[in-house]
């Protein structure tokens, strides 16, 4: 911990971080843009200026910028230091040059991180009386719709799909006041984590486009805490909601969880809730009502209020009743199936296989040696091996965890050089492309090869076999039954001894940036 000085009273505050993210935690306004608490500093937009001073007895102090200046014990700032509060005023203004005065009829009114950081440094009149620098927009595909006019140069965009989700179709071109965010050409944005640029964007320029197609305003929305149903990671989520229709889907923060992303299954796969063709009331056979199909006794529509006395007779009756429940209901709704009609009449609505797999999973899970990691902890591993599987496609946010952990390892190297990980350009630059420990061994490439040290196709038994061969390298499994090939033997005992070394000291590297 360390002791510094905002305005002159003392505050504990951790010492391992930058002066925004500190001040930001013990409650002050200090406006800022292109930080970002997942993503660190860059010192981009200069917003979030403030005055320090050498020790006690200076009374004049320096500017400097709070995202890119460590936190040390002793340390004196001033936030509301009339120089620096000009400097953060003088800031807003010049973004605000070209930026279009289009808030009542921009997407992201209301929730605008740039009309907040405006009104706070109290920005309101316009002093520039020529003519404002334009851009073109490009389409992006039919999630995101771009307009590139409300640009104020944080970075933010690029920074996260380039760098932290791994994304190579989308850049920052030419230089100066024209600075472009985009595409080469106009075309779909191909990673699975596109979405998020309408979230880390602090203004206007990506906004949801599924949104635009049933525009609301934001405060005309009724939303609550949700999780994500699209796989099994369970991303923390807050669904909008107005007139029965589901409007837009955003990421619910869980520091265990997903964190402040969310991939984009999650984000837009939400239509099927307001499809015409979902059911929506329960069908019951001979049902004959103005919403049934016909009186042929072929099932109709009922509301619940003749339905369920009848389901609540049924397993007291002669007739034989089984329920049918389905892996992507809620587990509350197939317990209460099985409690009505018994677990020897209940289907889980999988195949039998499928079900014995998953309940020696659970069996393993329980009793066995393993845990199971939370995505935080992915990402502060060590070294990973994945085996037969293309994580991206089955837990897109688990994908993203991983692609942090390969990164990880590298960065090590920074602590001895006095480099803290939230100064995000200078640990680029010092690891380059380099990567930790990160082995696949699938049938076929995946979308994380190219974060991978070392990657392996081969068929589904070898596979089988390379993953027994390497439990047992590690001593966690019995010696193999057939005798292996020297390739798959050597691949084993390459990947055994990688898994198994001793982690390197951390050298004082936070989990977090």
């Amino acid at each position: 911990m360390a002791t510094i000085y905002v305005d002159t009273v003392a505050h504990e505050v951790e010492d391992d971080q930058n002066l925004l993210h500190v001040c930001l935690s013990l409650g002050f306004d200090l406006p800022y843009f292109c930080w970002h608490p997942a993503m660190g500093s860059v010192g981009a937009c200069r917003q979030c200026m403030v005055k320090q001073f050498r020790d006690e007895n200076d009374t004049r102090g320096r500017l400097v910028i709070a995202c890119m200046t460590p936190a040390t014990d002793g340390t004196r700032i001033s936030i509301e230091d009339p120089e620096a509060r000009e400097f953060r005023a003088g800031v807003i203004e010049w973004l605000m040059l070209n930026h279009p005065h289009d808030c009542p009829v921009c997407d992201e009114g209301g929730e605008c991180h740039l009309q907040d950081m405006t009104v706070m440094t109290g920005h309101d009149y316009r002093r520039f009386r020529f003519k404002k620098r334009t851009y073109p927009n490009q389409y992006l595909g039919p999630f995101i719709n771009h307009e590139m006019n409300r640009c104020i140069q944080c970075y933010r965009c690029v920074r996260f799909y380039r760098d932290y989700a791994g994304g190579r179709d989308f850049d920052v071109f030419a230089a100066h006041d024209h600075v472009y965010f985009g595409r080469h050409a106009d075309g779909v944005l191909e990673n699975e984590f596109s979405g998020n640029l309408v979230e880390v964007c602090p203004t206007g320029v990506f906004t949801d486009k599924t949104l635009k197609r049933h525009y609301t305003r934001k405060w005309d929305l009724q939303t609550a805490p949700s999780v994500c149903v699209h796989c099994s990671v369970g991303c923390n989520t807050i669904p909008g909601e107005r007139y029965g229709m589901l409007r837009r889907i955003r990421n619910r923060y869980n520091s265990e969880v997903n964190g402040y992303f969310l991939c984009d299954r999650g984000r837009y796969g939400y239509e099927f809730v307001n499809s015409e063709r979902r059911i929506r009331s329960p069908l019951v056979a001979g049902v004959s009502e103005p919403a049934g199909r016909d009186g042929s006794g072929r099932p109709g529509r009922a509301g619940s209020e003749n339905v369920l006395p009848s389901l609540a007779a049924l397993p007291s009756g002669d007739a034989r009743v089984i329920g049918i429940g389905s892996p992507r209901a809620s587990l509350e709704a197939n317990f209460a199936l099985r409690t009505l009609v018994g677990p020897e009449q209940f289907y889980q609505g999988m195949s039998e296989a499928e079900s014995h797999l998953i309940a020696a999973v659970l069996e393993i899970l329980r009793n066995g040696p393993a845990r199971s990691p939370s995505l935080h902890d992915v990402e502060r591993a060590d070294a990973v091996f994945v085996l037969g599987e293309d994580v991206t496609n089955v837990a897109p946010m688990l994908a993203l965890a991983l692609r942090q952990a390969a990164r990880r390892q590298p960065m090590r190297a920074a602590a001895p050089l006095k480099i803290p990980l939230w100064d995000d350009a200078a640990v680029r630059e010092l690891i380059q492309n380099e990567k930790g420990p990160f082995f696949i061994a699938a049938p076929y490439g995946t979308r994380l090869d190219d974060v991978a040290t070392k990657t392996s196709y081969a068929a589904p038994d070898d596979l089988a076999r390379l993953g027994f061969a390497v439990a047992w390298e590690l001593g966690a499994g019995k010696p193999p039954r057939t005798r292996l090939a020297d390739e798959i033997r050597s691949a084993a005992g390459g990947l055994a001894e990688r898994l198994g070394a001793e982690p390197p000291e951390m050298g004082g590297v936070p989990d977090e940036v």
